[in-house]
């Protein structure tokens, strides 16, 4: 089977509007649905961050109102626990080889737009992974990651791509709202993106070509299951 590189924001903070620093990290239903569900369709899965450093859970994803009930907090509490050891090791980003990998996959959480929509390395194996057609597959504010990628001539490599991402809506409404300091929409719009919404807190993927994206958490599972199909077919 297929192996696959998770790369997680190290963030554990995002600079607001306003100058203060509200926790972050990843969003713990993103990872676990789409680590749980491309593990059981029997492809690897190897975990990377920026420096190698562990990855934060968002605590308010694991919270019973954010979860969807006490139950699935709990259980993604449990898988947490279960992976504790790759998420303590993770690969350092900088030294990943791509060649060894089929497809990059990138869950969010606001740590995103604190880390990885600047980071080089991650830019570096975008655009390398894009050029050769490898899977990619970012969602809700994993598309943050995407601004990473650009070319020595200084180009967007996803300008004209359609893709979907956490809504302005969605970020407004039942994100970081008004102090927000950027919204990742606008951005990827910017550099040149088309971006299809779905409506908001729904499943929504957009696949062109190699690029797989989700709007939110409840994409989680249909980007892993998408995916999953990209590799088989």
């Amino acid at each position: 089977m297929a192996n696959i590189l998770m790369v997680v924001s190290a963030a554990d903070s995002l600079t607001m509007r306003d100058g203060s620093k509200h926790p972050t990290g990843y969003w713990a239903e993103e990872l676990v649905v789409s680590h749980r569900t491309l593990k059981d369709a029997g492809h690897s899965v190897s975990l990377a961050t920026p420096g190698g450093a562990k990855p934060t859970v968002d605590q308010v994803s694991l919270a019973a109102e954010s979860a969807g009930g006490q139950d699935r907090a709990d259980s993604f509490r449990d898988y947490i626990a279960s992976i504790d050891a790759e998420l303590s090791a993770p690969l350092v980003l900088a030294d990943v080889d791509l060649s060894g990998y089929d497809a990059i996959v990138m869950p969010g959480g606001h740590g995103p737009m604190a880390d990885l929509f600047q980071d080089a390395d991650l830019g570096r194996l975008l655009v390398e992974a894009n050029k050769a057609g490898k899977v990619i597959a970012p969602f809700c504010h994993g598309p943050a990651g995407l601004l990473s990628a650009v070319d020595d001539a200084g180009n967007f490599a996803f300008a004209g791509r359609r893709l979907t991402v956490f809504t302005n809506e969605e970020e407004l409404g039942g994100g970081t709202g008004e102090n927000t300091p950027w919204f990742v929409e606008d951005e990827l719009k910017a550099k040149g993106a088309t971006v299809e919404n779905g409506a908001a807190w729904s499943s929504n993927v957009v696949r062109d070509g190699n690029l797989i994206t989700g709007q939110n958490p409840q994409s989680s599972e249909d980007v892993a299951k998408e995916v999953a199909a990209a590799l088989a077919g």
